[in-house]
């Protein structure tokens, strides 16, 4: 005799495996640890630091004073030719500076840090809302068109965990026409390797984590001018 179809016939009785308390534990156990793991490496999958053999020297101009007299030592250690320095309009100040943008701001920052005047190069980026790291490549990328200046390999100098998104955003502006690498500042304002017990770890970390996810899987740039048609204006 069949049993009884409960709910009109709806839906029937199934046998299944339900975890014991030693299977919950052990469940528990590797989740744990597979967290531990993710918290433990999300910070230096970030913080990337992974330079090519280049001729020229890339700074983000809005990083921290600290990351240009970092940026000055990489310069001296190797046989870098010129530094260029991006970003786009001061957040803050504007008003009450004669460097209208990071690229400027940061430019004169190396000379008064003793970098010759003749390497260093300011290529300011347009206004953006949002998408700056992007604007300030495709700046670098038309400066360096227009003035036949397209080396052969460069590296761009990040500050702390915004790294691997500024990599990732050189590379797609400029990957096809020279290779990019990247060198991490760590950053001051926490200990990196315990970013999760500083509020300020927390929000960069988590910021940049999902910022970077944003860049690597949904954003799509805009199309830019040939670089023939931007080379002839």
């Amino acid at each position: 005799m069949k049993p009884h179809a409960p709910f009109w016939g709806l839906f029937r009785r199934r046998e299944c495996l339900a975890p014991t308390w030693r299977g919950w534990a052990l469940m528990l156990a590797v989740t744990a640890a597979l967290v531990a793991g993710v918290v433990g490496n999300i910070h230096s999958f970030l913080a990337v630091t992974a330079p090519v053999p280049a001729e020229a020297l890339v700074v983000e101009g809005w990083t921290p004073d600290y990351v240009f007299k970092e940026a000055i030592a990489e310069f001296k250690r190797h046989p870098y030719r010129k530094v260029y320095v991006t970003g786009g309009s001061l957040e803050q100040g504007a008003y009450l500076s004669e460097y209208q943008t990071y690229a400027n701001l940061g430019a004169a920052l190396l000379v008064s840090m003793g970098l010759n005047r003749e390497v260093v190069q300011a290529v300011p980026a347009e206004r953006v809302r949002q998408d700056r790291t992007h604007a300030s490549a495709a700046a670098l990328n038309t400066w360096l068109h227009q003035h036949h200046a397209m080396p052969q390999g460069l590296n761009v100098i990040s500050h702390g965990a915004h790294a691997r998104r500024s990599w990732l955003l050189f590379e797609k502006v400029l990957g096809g026409h020279t290779r990019v690498g990247i060198i991490s500042i760590e950053d001051r304002d926490y200990d990196p390797k315990r970013w999760w017990k500083a509020s300020q770890g927390v929000r960069l970390v988590m910021d940049e984590l999902i910022a970077y996810c944003y860049a690597r899987f949904l954003f799509s740039p805009p199309k830019e001018p040939s670089t023939s048609t931007a080379g002839a204006r």
